[in-house]
């Protein structure tokens, strides 16, 4: 059993920047592969990024390649999403997720532990 909490959400002008992080309880956070989702209004989650258990691998949404990055710290049980060069359209709910292996990565329904999200809101 996992359980996630997201933090780090909030306000912040176009071109800012953000780190939101996920704290999880439970032994085997290290064994998980971890995922960031979002979701604005009136549109279905999005994958943002993945990052394997050992925090070798990871995969990025072509919407957020070369702005956000994805790690973890596993001795703090701790994935993080570093958001730079916030744009306008990233305004939503951000979830982190966890998952067992490491397929199909922007499939939400693969991902088996869920956060309760954090709202961030870019603004011009």
């Amino acid at each position: 059993q996992v359980q996630l909490v997201e933090s780090g959400g909030g306000l912040m002008q176009s071109g800012g920047s953000l780190r939101l992080s996920c704290a999880a309880s439970g032994r085997t956070f290290s064994t998980h592969t971890m995922g960031w989702f979002r979701q604005a209004p009136g549109k279905e989650r999005e994958f943002v990024a993945a990052i394997s258990w050992s925090g070798r691998n990871t995969n990025y949404a072509d919407s957020v390649k070369g702005r956000f990055t994805i790690s973890r710290e596993n001795a703090k049980n701790t994935a993080y999403l570093l958001m730079n060069s916030l744009k306008l359209e990233d305004t939503a709910v951000y979830y982190c997720a966890a998952r067992i292996d490491w397929r199909t990565l922007a499939d939400p329904l693969m991902y088996r532990y869920w956060g309760q999200g954090t709202q961030v809101t870019v603004s011009s």
